[in-house]
């Protein structure tokens, strides 16, 4: 058994390093502790929905890299990380997260702005006379 599991994490334009090791539930990303970086409880939460749906929360330690795109699309990149690294600890967690979505990349980015308009789809008002 590997005493360090990796993983990379993606969402939106933010990609995330994840490395997973047996520990006590501390968490680090960007060299910062979790409640320095993310200030809000949502996205907090979101990190630790992987770990609740395996019962595996204060088992590992997490080290996460992040880089790109806001705090949204950052903690859900940690997310996605966090639960393709469970995957390599223990191949019997699939079934759990993927019925919820945690494997599944997301793919929603910013539609690019078109020309002749104003942004991706709205148009300049149009004047009859």
């Amino acid at each position: 058994m590997a005493d360090r599991y990796y993983a990379t994490g993606r969402r939106k334009t933010s990609v995330a390093r994840v490395w997973l090791e047996p520990g006590d539930g501390k968490f680090q990303v960007n060299k910062r502790t979790l409640d320095d970086f993310f200030g809000r409880e949502t996205l907090k939460m979101i990190i630790h929905q992987p770990f609740e749906m395996t019962s595996t929360l204060g088992q590992f330690d997490v080290y996460a890299n992040v880089c790109g795109g806001g705090m949204s699309g950052q903690a859900g990149a940690i997310r996605h990380g966090i639960a393709k690294a469970l995957l390599e600890v223990n191949p019997g967690h699939r079934e759990v997260l993927k019925k919820a979505g945690f494997l599944t990349r997301d793919p929603r980015i910013k539609e690019r702005k078109k020309y002749g308009k104003r942004s991706a789809r709205a148009s300049f008002q149009f004047s009859k006379r």
